[in-house]
């Protein structure tokens, strides 16, 4: 059975210190519901990463249930680290698919404002080797900076060609209302920022940030007495890596976006250059080249390649528009949260409804929701 979104709403991506992580996601989920015209579904997905060790709090699909009063309805969390958003994305299509579920609401959440510091970074690590990593100190900033070394030294490539890529996210980041840092980032300042794990820079690594996101899903034959423009999910795709970069065959191959990409493309019947945009885990920028070379837009050693010239190849109105809302890197980071978040920016998108932000003729948008350092990778290819 096909399915379509046919209601999205979100929060900003901010540091909403007087606001708890269920009224964040009853504000997202309300929007959703009120997009589609709807008061209630037959079914809640909840995406988080971290809100056991941010706000001590779990069983979150009965929380934020009984805080949009959705009273007996199913409802339930998904975790998959930063990956959670996306997982939660899969578990509504997969339940509307079924037949199972004719109408599914999907938030995801993540209030990192509670905890600050190094008690933060501590709590982020848990998605991390807790035995193998997590006990030597590893942080996820700190591996990203290995990878991140690694590549630089076997391909020879130095800092600077990495920041049209966040340029890029800055500028579009800039003219959305809803995004963390609205400011823009000059040539030359990427390289100068200050580091957090070498090569890693401040300028570089996405900043966390509370929000919450939400779409509502239902079976396609009925979506559009629901909605003027229904948002079609083509395909759906799940793939995993070694857990540790350490048993990873080749640590500069994200072998998990390489398989749910080509997963999701052939499921749609639809070849790489047909995707008008991507929205992709850009939580720090050795991600994105990774990326774009494990889904085939780059051969190995060049994904760095698509952030010359400021990004001018992956502006909204170029080749291959990335970031188109800003991304990770200036809309903000909201861990868990993320993959909906793009689902929902893929949605005004394609609905031609981003503003400022909009990718002339945007027909077909993937995105792909990430865990760790390619740990766990969902794609979700999306048509309007």
């Amino acid at each position: 059975m096909r399915v379509s979104i046919v209601g999205a709403g979100m929060t900003s991506v901010a540091e909403h210190w007087s606001r708890s992580l269920r009224e964040l996601a009853a504000e997202a989920g309300k929007a959703a519901l009120a997009d589609a015209g709807l008061s209630t579904a037959d079914a809640l997905y909840v995406g988080n990463a971290y809100g056991a060790t941010f706000n001590h709090q779990t069983q979150l699909g009965s929380l934020i249930a009984d805080e949009m009063q959705l009273k007996g309805i199913e409802a339930f969390s998904c975790e998959a680290g930063e990956a959670s958003g996306g997982v939660a994305l899969r578990c509504g299509y997969l339940a509307v698919a079924s037949g199972m579920v004719r109408t599914a609401l999907v938030i995801g959440v993540e209030k990192a404002t509670d905890i600050v510091g190094p008690a933060r970074v501590s709590a982020r690590s848990v998605s991390l080797d807790a035995d193998m990593e997590g006990i030597n100190g590893a942080t996820p900033t700190a591996m990203a900076g290995m990878v991140m070394r690694r590549y630089m030294d076997e391909y020879g490539v130095d800092l600077g060609s990495f920041e049209g890529f966040s340029i890029n996210a800055h500028r579009n980041g800039a003219v959305n209302p809803l995004a963390m840092y609205r400011n823009r980032m000059r040539e030359g300042a990427f390289v100068k920022a200050p580091m957090i794990a070498d090569p890693v820079s401040l300028f570089d690594g996405a900043p966390d940030g509370d929000g919450a996101a939400a779409i509502v899903l239902t079976r396609s034959d009925v979506a559009e007495d629901l909605a003027p423009q229904p948002v079609r999910i083509l395909s759906s795709a799940v793939k995993t890596d070694r857990f540790m970069l350490q048993d990873r065959e080749d640590p500069l191959w994200l072998e998990a976006v390489a398989d749910s990409a080509s997963t999701a493309l052939a499921n749609a019947d639809i070849a790489r250059e047909e995707v008008d945009l991507l929205e992709i885990h850009d939580a720090f920028t050795i991600l994105t080249a990774l990326s774009l070379e494990a889904m085939g837009y780059s051969e190995r050693g060049r994904g760095w390649s698509w952030a010359q010239s400021g990004g001018a190849k992956i502006a909204r109105d170029a080749e291959l528009p990335l970031s188109t809302f800003g991304g990770h890197k200036s809309r903000g980071n909201p861990a868990g949260a993320s993959g909906i978040y793009q689902a929902v920016e893929a949605v005004l998108q394609l609905r031609g409804g981003a503003g400022a932000n909009q990718a002339p003729g945007a027909k077909t948008a993937l995105i792909q929701n990430m865990a760790g350092l390619g740990s766990t990778v969902v794609t979700h290819i999306l048509r309007g």
